[in-house]
């Protein structure tokens, strides 16, 4: 089975969502997700890095962790992991060959048909408690309350923030968006959730805590002390712990990495063994693609795969931090389900710079390159705005700008394509 072209013709949509597919596959399949113990990870921002954390954490303590995050970057396999390494496509195809009569059988009663992160997501459960898991650590796609994954009853919960993305599904207010995403949180359980800047926003978590009788475990800004940075490295103290350091780059990881020193303060009340040296460790060699990471020396090139609001200010805050005095060139590629008028308004603010827009790699899934320089111009007098095919726009700043940083921003799914680009630009 050529597992990437059958997924690529499953369906995908978010509209409408219910539980009731995965509630169905689930009692098909002995409820595998009653076998697992789970920390649930939903937010805006975030999810991502601390998922990744929390598993290396998890593994240096001796654990068996399975993982699940999206989206995948470059193959679907690295939505679902044991132990950090990715499902193949042969177990992924032998998955798929017994979920297809399900699929069949609750379209057939429901007539509606199974969407691919149902598909993904019954998976991954199956793919868990066959490997028997000592625990996984399982990001949601989509909000919370309705997401595909909130049919488990998780040891933790986590909100890592609350921010304007997927309006149209989670709602148009902060509150509605932050009552979307504490609907992973269940009854007599624990939750993390890092505070935020809206009262409102951290009512609701809080009430819904309350409600559910579930402990929470805030992280605020004020408990972080003694930060500094360097190319390198994060450091910080974090309550009690002195001199955390963690590998990752962006201010925004230093509240990630605390979210993570909270989840280990609950798994050890539940008497998982995890040593302080595990907790150092899994945070200061944790990897974590597409989140400001260096993916080219000369030029120096930056993937970040930011999309949304607080994730462009977190980038642009990033890029002040490590690249302030560097001249620097912006490669924009925007999906057209994005707020493209925002990221532009938002990127452009920085007058010197060189600005390329792209079409993405999928012309029909990405505002077209004309369409955002035409924004663009709304926004600045700045005369070097350039548009490229992705590919021309990697030979332009190569043969252009080899001492600049280049930095490709606007979407987490052209990561595969820059990659194989780039290898092709090498071995030229």
């Amino acid at each position: 089975m050529d597992v990437e072209k059958y997924l690529s013709k499953f369906y995908k949509t978010t509209e409408n969502p219910t539980l009731d597919a995965m509630e169905f596959f689930m009692e098909e399949f002995n409820h595998p997700e009653q076998k697992l113990k789970f920390i649930h990870i939903a937010g805006t921002n975030g999810k991502g890095s601390c998922t990744e954390m929390l598993t290396n954490i998890l593994i240096k303590s001796g654990y068996k962790v399975g993982k699940f995050m999206s989206p995948h970057l470059v193959k679907s396999t690295e939505r679902m992991s044991v132990q950090n390494s990715d499902i193949t496509y042969e177990e992924m195809g032998n998955l798929i060959k017994r979920i297809e009569p399900k699929i069949e059988k609750y379209q057939k009663k429901a007539k509606r048909k199974v969407t691919l992160f149902e598909l993904e997501t019954t998976m991954a459960m199956i793919y868990f408690a066959e490997n028997n898991c000592d625990l996984v650590v399982l990001e949601t796609g989509l909000g919370g309350l309705y997401d595909c994954t909130n049919i488990v009853n998780p040891l933790i919960s986590v909100i890592t923030s609350i921010g304007y993305d997927h309006m149209k599904v989670l709602g148009n207010t902060l509150v509605e968006i932050a009552e979307q995403k504490a609907g992973i949180i269940k009854e007599n359980s624990d939750t993390v959730f890092a505070l935020s800047d809206e009262k409102d926003v951290n009512e609701k978590i809080e009430q819904t805590c309350i409600d559910k009788y579930n402990k929470l475990h805030t992280v605020k800004k004020e408990d972080i002390k003694n930060y500094e940075y360097n190319q390198k490295y994060q450091k910080f103290d974090y309550k009690d712990y002195k001199g955390i350091i963690i590998n990752l780059k962006g201010e925004k990881q230093i509240i990630n990495a605390s979210i993570c020193i909270e989840c280990v303060q609950i798994l050890r009340n539940k008497f998982y063994e995890i040593s302080d040296e595990a907790l150092r460790s899994g945070l200061n060699t944790v990897i974590h693609k597409g989140r400001f990471e260096v993916v080219n020396q000369k030029p120096l090139m930056i993937f970040d795969g930011a999309h949304n609001k607080p994730a462009i200010e977190n980038f642009i805050h990033s890029v002040d931090m490590y690249y302030k005095d560097a001249s620097k060139v912006y490669i924009i590629s925007i999906l057209n389900s994005k707020d493209y008028d925002m990221i532009l308004k938002n990127l452009l603010k920085d007058e010197k710079s060189v600005f390329i827009f792209t079409d993405g790699n999928n012309k029909e899934s990405y505002v077209a390159k004309e369409e955002l320089l035409k924004t663009a111009k709304k926004y600045t007098k700045n005369s070097n705005l350039y548009t490229y095919e992705l590919e021309e726009a990697i030979d332009f700043v190569c043969e252009n700008y080899e001492e600049d940083v280049v930095f490709f921003v606007g979407s987490f799914y052209i990561y595969g394509t820059v990659q194989m680009l780039l290898k092709e630009e090498k071995d030229d």
